[in-house]
This record gives structure tokens, C-alpha cells and sequence, in this order.
């Protein structure tokens, strides 16, 4: 499994820059832009964290996907179903 972050690291500020219509829709609905932006980057780290595994260990998968085609998993002796 990837590291997640940590929950408890110190808050740094930034700059960004938001559909002004859709900040100001979020603020009447006095939506928490912080905590959004947080979860929201949290799912996005995981979801890229998880495609450059995936990237950076697709030969050895392949490798091992055409070895079991070709001579089958360790233990096919041992299943008995």
C-alpha cells in the first residue's frame, strides 16, 4: 500500500486561482475551501500514485503474467480443486 499523508503536518498557504463564480457559490453554501481542496488533493495524489506504480513496475507484472502462461503458478501441484 502508498503512504498517505500525514494529517497532522503543518498548514502552508497558497495562491490559487477559482472560477470566481464557483468560489462564490461555494461561499454561500459556506463550503469549507481548505478541507475540500485537501480531501480533493488527497484522492488526486493517490489516484497518480498509484497509475506511476503501475507505470514503473509494468514489465516485471508482464514478466511474471507470461511465466505463469507458460509454466503455471508454484503451488498448481498442491491445489486439489
Amino acid at each position: 500500500m502508498l503512504p498517505e499523508f500525514s494529517p497532522t503536518a503543518t498548514k502552508r498557504s497558497a495562491n490559487l486561482t477559482i472560477n470566481s463564480d464557483l468560489l462564490g457559490q461555494a461561499r454561500e453554501l459556506e463550503i469549507n475551501l481548505s478541507a475540500v481542496l485537501e480531501q480533493a488533493l488527497a484522492q488526486e495524489v493517490r489516484v497518480r500514485r498509484q497509475q506511476r506504480w503501475l507505470e514503473s513496475n509494468r514489465d516485471a507484472m508482464e514478466a511474471y503474467n507470461h511465466q505463469v502462461d507458460e509454466h503455471g503458478t508454484f503451488s498448481d501441484a498442491l491445489r486439489s480443486f
